[in-house]
């Protein structure tokens, strides 16, 4: 919403005041010349140099969504055009907004064009916490052009955002930022007026140790610089030393967000690496969403269904260990789980691999899909009810327990897939032995090669 007296009172007192706000804030580009990474988005003529009034011509700035990680800039995207623009800027969040708010602005904005031709710019931070309904809200106001929408959001917008609002604006997708950019920030941050002031200096080996943790996001870097630099000089020393920056910052926070894609891509890649049987990437994987609080029984079910999907006969022993690990799991819970899954998940990268057991099932129900089912051949059917041997029902049946070798040649699949193969093994671990038992029993069953 738009500021009232406190908030414009608090923004008065960060400009006299810079150091009562923040690092991260106070180093906040003014332009966007001053932006870091994301060039590809501030190329003349972007949307975003449109928003700022860098072109003009009848064709308007369009709303955008911006998709990014934490921390590469989609706040301070918003507010440099907040600081460029001509435009009335009006900045919600989704966290603590409703329907009721954004009606609020749509109408101001509505009165502000009308009144005194002045266009409204909308921030909408955290757009994927709206529902729905909230969504669809946005909907006339965005069409008409009565708000120019800016929406942030870290999910993947495809799956957050509905359609008919996706529709209506360009998505603008934030890249991870470099190690290069946030150095440079840092570096930045270190000199400028705004930020510390040459206060301390940052040794190489300190500087590359923060780039380590910050992980591309800018505002965990310039938020642990701010903290390494105040216990620096409580220390009165000059520089941030690499102690001093590790006793600060314990551990890094793991980008990963449970409910979003993330939560998906990790585990992809977990289930990638073991398929691809390079263990050390399975493992970075598992310690990634161990570290960010996974549900160890979701990481357990990912690991059963691997061992079926990869794995299959080339180690029969590959799904008794994930289904061992799932029961194991849910029995002690974390930390000890990470022991169990670090097993499992060891095992079952190391592990043989066939997806034979996946194509085949797979297969099989293709047919079944197109309509190749046709009836079961009347000599299994069920004939132990009434009347069963009237219909001809088990009539010409041979038992394979009473023959020497257990195998009887006689047909069992429907006509019109007696000579269909799904089934085939690879020569890999232990499948190698199925591959034999199946050559085998196609041959004494009679059966032709299809």
């Amino acid at each position: 919403m738009e500021p009232d007296l406190f908030t414009a009172a608090a923004e008065e007192r960060q400009e006299k005041e810079p150091s009562s706000s923040p690092l991260a804030v106070r180093m906040r580009p003014r332009t966007l010349d001053e932006v870091v990474g994301q060039q590809h988005l501030l190329k003349p003529g972007s949307p975003l140099r449109r928003l700022v009034g860098e072109a003009s011509g009848p064709a308007g700035p369009s709303s955008v969504l911006l998709w990014g990680p934490p921390g590469t800039g989609k706040t301070t995207l918003a507010y440099v055009v907040s600081k460029a623009t001509d435009a009335r800027f009006v900045e919600l969040s989704a966290i603590t907004a409703g329907v009721k708010e954004v009606r609020a602005v749509i109408d101001g904005a509505r009165r502000a064009s009308g009144g005194y031709g002045k266009e409204t710019v909308l921030f909408l931070d955290e757009i994927h916490r709206f529902s729905k309904a909230q969504q669809d809200s946005l909907l006339p106001a965005v069409e008409n052009r009565w708000v120019t929408l800016i929406a942030a959001t870290t999910e993947n917008p495809y799956f957050s955002v509905i359609s008919p609002l996706l529709s209506r604006s360009l998505l603008l997708t934030l890249e991870p930022l470099t190690d290069e950019d946030i150095r440079s920030l840092v570096r930045r941050a270190l000199t400028d007026e705004r930020g510390l002031k040459e206060a301390v200096t940052l040794p190489e080996e300190t500087e590359s140790h923060l780039l380590s943790i910050a992980g591309g996001d800018a505002r965990r870097a310039l938020t642990a610089l701010e903290a390494a630099a105040g216990a620096a000089l409580d220390k009165g020393e000059a520089e941030i030393g690499l102690t001093t920056l590790e006793e600060t910052v314990d551990r890094a926070a793991v980008k990963y967000d449970r409910d979003g894609d993330q939560h998906y891509d990790v585990a992809s890649a977990l289930i990638k690496s073991i398929r691809g049987s390079d263990v050390d990437a399975a493992l970075h994987y598992l310690a990634r969403m161990i570290e960010a609080g996974e549900d160890p029984r979701f990481i357990a079910r990912r690991l059963m269904i691997s061992a079926s999907e990869d794995i299959g006969l080339a180690d029969p022993t590959a799904l008794q260990t994930a289904v061992a690990a799932a029961q194991a799991v849910a029995m002690i819970g974390f930390p000890e789980a990470a022991l169990t899954l670090s097993h499992a998940t060891i095992a079952l990268a190391l592990a043989p691999k066939s997806n034979a057991a996946t194509t085949a099932i797979g297969a099989a129900l293709a047919d079944v899909r197109k309509g190749l089912a046709g009836p079961v051949p009347a000599h299994l059917r069920d004939s132990h009810y009434k009347g069963a041997t009237k219909l001809g029902h088990g009539q010409g049946y041979t038992y394979p327990h009473d023959l020497p070798e257990g195998i009887a040649a006689q047909q069992y699949a429907p006509d019109e897939l007696k000579d269909r193969e799904y089934y085939e093994p690879t020569r890999h671990g232990a499948e190698a032995r199925y591959a034999d038992a199946v050559e085998w029993t196609r041959k004494n069953l009679g059966r032709k090669r299809s």
